[in-house]
């Protein structure tokens, strides 16, 4: 959309933001087929993460609702194993790998707009966060409180929590979907359109695909949001409304300023700080921060933080700033009080992903990561070992390695029961993201060794992986990671639909044996029939 020229133009069912210039609706896009030797088909048989590719598949670019359910059924009755991918990327290979004959590409389906009828924002399947944002923002003054990378498809993150700065203030994007419009296949092998509504017809569906992640029931052609508890028909009041400014902190420590025990110090500092601020009523939940600790060879610690400074008479932005940093800086011998900046929201966006080593743009990479839902505080011995990890002199890499630590969950997220959605873990008040990136095939053995030895070292007490319970909530499937199948890596004996799933998974099981009868649709790490 441009940024200069746009007019709310309203139709007899949606207002939809168009360029001052378009007089005239685009005409339908596609289907398109895209094969082998076709010059696109390079670009377009893998994701960011270079590790997976789809090359025996047809990409078959699709612009309407009707052409995946035609589709869908076409895959159907050659008997053909499809993935679909929603706009943005995977971490895993749910999406690209050689069982798959043909990708759906939804990418294509990217609007974002009010829909009066059903009195919700309507946003298709095949949209990123960098096409959802400002058109909602821009054109109603509201937002979905959901990751900051711009690349990220709306598909898959909402399915699977949805994760951002914002959460801790207005929760998951999940809490905020209304409803879908799926691509279903039934018993009998017939695709079939569906809608399914929270606390609506086929509100089994509804709940299911809220936390259940992507892949797993059908094809997510369209999502319609809506807060749980908004009221009546102004657009400008069904979704939260982002700060009008936040204030911004970005500090920089190099490796060399912080000893073991001041290392310990700041992440410890950062880890209870949150255990012990993140419930729905905590005043802090209008702060979030993001602390990166990097290999040493990757690169220097950051901690980006940002805080609502809309101005009301009960919270004080920058006395709840200065009160985090001297939490957090205590006993690291660093300033305890840091310089900020305030910005429009819209423009911090860029701030984060610039103040962050995130790469999630970068599609020349290869990447692993893995994941871990916190409850309390780490412990000494973790952070020893996190330390000993990240200055290991046997490794080294030029592109992140590294633990981002970020308050994206917590708050009011845990709020919402923990059988309200598919999403179990609401008792959380961290999110560690263990990620590592490289460039060749050459670098698979010695990057997936280092991330798999400080992750299972540092949930060595629990086998391995961050076992539900009274410390951790297991992991998020946003970040899948199939080493969590592997009974070599994963030696707690909980199985790894627990650790993304946990009590819900059950309740997941028979939904997909309803609505997936035939398991058509279906992945690596892919929901099963109960």
């Amino acid at each position: 959309m441009a940024d200069s020229a746009e007019i709310l133009i309203e139709t007899d069912n949606e207002f939809i933001l168009e360029p001052l210039v378009a007089t005239t609706p685009a005409a339908t896009f596609g289907p398109v087929t895209i094969h082998a030797g076709d010059s696109r088909f390079p670009s377009l048989r893998t994701a960011f993460n270079r590790r997976f590719s789809a090359d025996s598949a047809t990409v078959q670019l699709l612009g309407t609702t009707e052409q995946v359910r035609a589709a869908v059924q076409t895959a159907v009755d050659e008997g053909q194993l499809i993935s679909i991918r929603g706009g943005g990327h995977c971490y895993s290979n749910f999406v690209y790998n050689d069982s798959v004959a043909s990708v759906l590409d939804l990418s294509m389906m990217n609007k974002a707009y009010f829909d009066r009828q059903r009195n919700a924002f309507a946003v298709e399947g095949g949209a990123v966060l960098g096409d959802v944002y400002p058109a909602l923002f821009r054109g109603y003054g509201v937002t979905l409180p959901g990751g900051h990378c711009p690349g990220t498809g709306i598909g898959g993150h909402a399915t699977g929590g949805g994760h951002g700065m914002l959460t801790r203030q207005f929760g998951l994007i999940t809490d905020h979907i209304h409803a879908v419009e799926m691509v279903v296949v039934d018993e009998h092998r017939k695709a079939r359109v569906v809608v399914a509504e929270r606390d609506g017809e086929h509100d089994d569906l509804w709940w299911a695909i809220s936390g259940g992640g992507g892949g797993n029931f059908g094809v997510i052609t369209k999502y319609w949001f809506r807060s749980p508890s908004a009221l009546g028909t102004d657009p400008g009041r069904l979704l939260p409304r982002p700060p009008t400014d936040w204030l911004v902190s970005n500090v920089t420590i190099n490796w060399s300023e912080l000893t073991l025990d001041t290392f310990t110090a700041l992440v410890g500092n950062m880890s209870r700080f949150f255990a012990q601020n993140s419930g729905p009523d905590s005043p802090f939940n209008k702060l979030s921060s993001i602390l990166s600790i990097p290999h040493v060879s990757s690169g220097p610690i950051t901690v980006i933080t940002l805080v609502d400074a809309t101005e009301t008479d009960t919270v004080d932005a920058p006395e709840l700033l200065a009160s985090f940093n001297q939490a957090l800086f205590t006993g690291t011998g660093l300033p305890t009080t840091v310089p900020f900046r305030k910005l429009p929201w819209l423009a911090v966006e860029e701030t984060i992903n610039s103040a962050t080593p995130l790469i999630e743009t970068n599609a020349t990479l290869r990447n692993a990561v893995k994941s871990a839902n916190l409850i309390t505080a780490l412990t000494g011995d973790q952070i020893t070992t996190i330390h000993a990890n990240m200055t290991r002199t046997d490794y080294a890499n030029p592109f992140p390695a590294l633990l981002q630590l970020g308050s994206l969950t917590g708050g009011v997220v845990n709020a919402v029961p923990e059988t309200a959605t598919a999403i179990s873990y609401r008792n959380s008040s961290l999110l560690g993201f263990f990620q590592v990136y490289w460039t060749d095939e050459d670098g698979d053995a010695a990057n997936l060794a280092w991330l798999r030895q400080i992750y299972q070292q540092v949930f060595a007490d629990t086998g391995g992986y961050p076992v539900p319970g009274d410390r951790y909530e297991g992991c998020v499937i946003n970040l899948p990671d199939p080493d969590a199948m592997d009974p070599a890596f994963n030696t707690s004996d909980v199985p790894w639909q627990t650790l993304y799933y946990g009590v819900n998974y059950p309740r997941l099981q028979r939904v997909k044996a309803k609505w997936d009868p035939t398991n058509f649709f279906r992945h690596p790490m892919s929901i099963t029939a109960g």
